[in-house]
């Protein structure tokens, strides 16, 4: 038993320690942060550019299949509001 509580303060003890050093990294990971929201919108719009076109080939040409390239856009469209749901989640979240 005076194991326990002897670990326990020590560890009560540590513990500010640890908090401190970690402290200094915080500048650091919100530049990160900051650049990525920066960059984040422009990827996606290239992403999105890049999509469309490859879905554009059922809209147009010999072969062309609208019920195919409408399905194929929605499902690119849904795949891209997932991704920025969750990045404005992430950015949401306080570092």
């Amino acid at each position: 038993m005076k194991k326990s509580v002897y670990f326990s303060i020590i560890l009560l003890m540590l513990s500010p320690a640890l908090f401190a050093q970690i402290g200094g990294i915080e500048d650091s990971v919100q530049d990160v942060s900051n650049t990525i929201r920066n960059v984040f919108p422009i990827l996606l719009g290239i992403i999105f550019l890049v999509g469309f076109l490859f879905n554009a080939g059922h809209f147009f040409g010999e072969n062309a299949d609208l019920k195919k390239g409408i399905t194929r856009v929605l499902v690119f469209v849904l795949i891209a509001g997932a991704v920025v749901g969750i990045f404005t989640y992430l950015v949401t979240i306080v570092v």
